[in-house]
């Protein structure tokens, strides 16, 4: 099981390219877990808030919230997240772009389009279960003060 701390921790894997260490692309990466209340009335609201225990089998959202901070345009941003072990990629977040993903860390592209070795030296088609890294290609530059935020969900195994 992961504690809060470790999801955290495994959290803030995610890697902003071009590499600006103290630039101003700023990023943030957080975890989200699906948490239910029950209104008076009986009806139950779903909503995302941040982890704080979580058994194999909870859905959970990796967000990456990334700004802008300078005063000039930023281009060719490419925002990459290491899925963390123990963590199955499931689908992009509804309200996100849907990310290219790797089962190599090396390879991208669209799920159906990717391949793995199997165990008897051929090749299968990937599935979601596969995938180690997922990754957006910003296609407009990140204007000076603008901000957003791209999402995943996940499973935790």
């Amino acid at each position: 099981m992961f504690t809060p701390l470790r999801l955290a921790i495994l959290a803030t894997s995610a890697i902003a390219l071009p590499a600006l260490a103290a630039g101003p692309l700023q990023v943030e990466s957080k975890v989200l877990a699906e948490q239910k209340t029950r209104a008076p009335d009986g009806t139950v609201r779903v909503a995302l808030a941040p982890v704080r225990r979580v058994v194999p089998g909870d859905r959970v959202t990796f967000v990456l919230a990334y700004r802008n901070t300078g005063t000039q345009p930023l281009g060719n941003v490419v925002l990459d997240n290491p899925v963390p072990k123990g963590i199955a990629y499931r689908a992009p977040a509804p309200t996100s772009a849907a990310p290219e993903v790797s089962v190599d860390g090396k390879t991208y592209g669209a799920l159906a389009s990717l391949r793995v070795a199997s165990g008897t030296g051929t090749t299968r088609a990937a599935t979601a279960d596969d995938v180690t890294h997922v990754r957006w290609r910003l296609a407009r530059p990140i204007t000076a003060g603008a901000q957003g935020q791209l999402a995943f969900e996940a499973v935790l195994r």
